[in-house]
């Protein structure tokens, strides 16, 4: 890590620039887990670093392949938000658009063995969250379905969907790391953490990934998953085995909820196929569109990430998502064969297999605080090839 004689007026404006925008990268990527008010500044202060970069050293502007398509779904979302129900709600929420400069800021800021670092960041910051949810669960009497551990962070889906992903990097750092014993000894807290939250779309995800990451160290690991999940079921307590055991009950009232909000989708999709009826407006319609049988009158999304897009932005926006998506896999898949360290890589599919998977279940890519270390692991195994300048002592 750079020291912070690094900023020092000797060094060039281009070294200050790039050690202010790195420090701030770190800081971003460990307030993600905290404080999404202290996230944004930082986030900001990154944004501006990298862009004074850009006209300082008189650079290109370059990005990985996965941010065009990204692009374009922000076209299309405002695009979509022109012919929205309701323009200036839609036009308010496309705010969050701007987290999409995530990837190229982290793409310049975090090359080389700096995308490593920003791991070990994850992982070491996710580990002091998971102990908050614990004393919360364990302590604070949060567990029940109406008092959910949620760390430090305001909702308990949110905390599970950090922990998800940070789970995710963690595994990837025990199966293909040099270094496994931090992560070793970090896992069993984030799992344990993730499993008092309750939240069923978090486990989907973490099985996923763990699958995804135990086929690509080896296929024969595939048997240490059911292993786990039997000593884990053995050993939690009744109100979280009961849990896991309604993931396959349909008769739960909150899967035939979530039943209820996908026909619902398809109906809003029926009547508004091309542009949708504009960002955050289906919280709106949901009224009018609502099944008999749907247990909640009201609902802010879908609870699924594909029918939320197609409903309120349009099918040609779940296109150009669906565009993205598969960019991301096939280029983290070529950067997993090619590249002789495999961890920055495999921690990217990971998480984006997981939020694919819990995604289904949430809508994750739509909350802020989810999608900026989404994009930041996602961009990390690019950033991680690009030869990085040394920094000052």
């Amino acid at each position: 890590m750079p020291s912070f004689a690094a900023l020092a007026p000797k060094d060039p404006p281009q070294t200050r620039l790039e050690t202010i925008g790195l420090l701030a990268l770190m800081g971003f990527v460990a307030a993600l887990q905290f404080s999404i008010a202290i996230a944004q500044i930082l986030l900001t202060v990154v944004l501006l670093t990298w862009a004074a970069r850009l006209i300082v050293d008189r650079q290109l502007f370059q990005v990985p392949r996965l941010f065009w398509p990204l692009a374009a779904y922000a076209g299309a979302t405002v695009v979509s938000s022109i012919f929205s129900l309701d323009p200036r709600v839609s036009f308010m929420d496309d705010k969050q658009l701007v987290l999409f400069l995530t990837v190229p800021a982290v793409y310049d800021l975090a090359r080389g063995s700096r995308a490593g670092r920003l791991l070990t960041v994850t992982i070491t910051v996710g580990a002091i969250s998971a102990a908050v949810g614990v004393i919360q669960y364990g302590l604070l009497n949060y567990d029940t379905l109406h008092e959910r551990v949620h760390g430090t962070v305001g909702h308990y889906m949110t905390y599970s969907g950090l922990l998800m992903l940070v789970i995710g990097v963690a595994l990837a750092k025990v199966l293909f790391g040099r270094d496994r014993v931090w992560p070793s000894l970090m896992l069993p807290a984030l799992l344990v953490a993730v499993a008092f939250t309750f939240t069923r779309n978090a486990w989907v995800g973490i099985g996923a990934a763990s699958c995804l990451l135990l086929a690509l160290k080896d296929v024969k690991l595939l048997w240490l998953l059911p292993l786990a999940l039997a000593i884990g079921l053995g050993i939690a307590p009744g109100r979280i085995s009961s849990r896991f055991y309604s993931i396959f009950n349909l008769h739960n009232p909150t899967n035939s909820d979530r039943l209820a909000m996908l026909v619902s989708g398809l109906h809003i999709v029926h009547d508004y196929p091309l542009t949708g009826v504009g960002p955050n407006m289906v919280e709106h319609v949901y009224p009018r569109y609502r099944e008999p049988y749907a247990i909640q009158r009201n609902r802010p999304h879908l609870h699924n990430v594909p029918m939320q897009i197609a409903a309120e932005r349009g099918l040609p926006a779940l296109a150009v998502w669906i565009w993205f998506v598969v960019t991301v896999l096939i280029d983290l898949s070529r950067r997993f064969k090619l590249d002789r360290d495999k961890v920055v890589a495999a921690a990217g599919l990971a998480a984006v297999v997981a939020m694919l998977s819990a995604g289904m279940f949430e809508h994750n890519f739509g909350n802020s605080e989810f999608l900026m270390l989404f994009l930041a692991l996602i961009t990390l195994p690019f950033a991680a090839v690009r030869p990085a300048a040394p920094m000052p002592s």
